[in-house]
């Protein structure tokens, strides 16, 4: 029986891109329960392929006893896109369907910063007009109290 292939979603950090993998279903029941991968076998071992621009490149295995977990790619160049597609194998099965590719490209550390570059901007004039609005009150220029005259009340 082959196995796979498992679900795989990818997403971008800055300089890195984290990985989730959801192991492939099985059709065998135990006591009329779906039995899972971990179940049958104990642990599987992932392994990533990793596609830049340069070539592929074959990750570290991952050994995992969770039917979902995540992983994280690091030290990976800004703005370049990267295709993983992900292999389980288990000790007693090597037969196995690799997941499709799938790409994202890297976030770059100046976008991050300009982003909380912008943020903060905006936060620090929203407070500073607060602050003008709140002294011009204070001084009277906004919601004046104006007196009538005796003849009116």
């Amino acid at each position: 029986a082959f196995l796979g292939p498992p679900e795989v979603n990818i997403s971008s950090c800055p300089l890195c891109i984290n990985i989730t993998v959801k192991l492939p279903t099985t059709h065998l029941r135990k006591n009329g329960k779906l039995q899972s991968l971990v179940d049958i076998y104990g642990s599987i071992s992932c392994d990533i392929m990793l596609k830049t621009p340069d070539g592929e490149q074959k990750r570290p295995s991952e050994i995992t006893t969770e039917e979902t977990f995540n992983t994280v790619i690091e030290e990976l160049y800004p703005n370049r896109n990267y295709c993983v597609s992900v292999l389980v194998t288990a000790s007693l099965n090597k037969h196995s369907i690799p997941s499709a590719w799938k790409c994202v490209t890297t976030d770059s550390v100046a976008q991050q910063d300009y982003r909380t570059f912008t943020i903060l901007s905006a936060v620090f004039v929203s407070m500073m007009l607060a602050v003008v609005l709140k002294c011009m009150h204070a001084a009277g220029y906004i919601h004046q109290k104006i007196l009538l005259p005796d003849t009116l009340v």
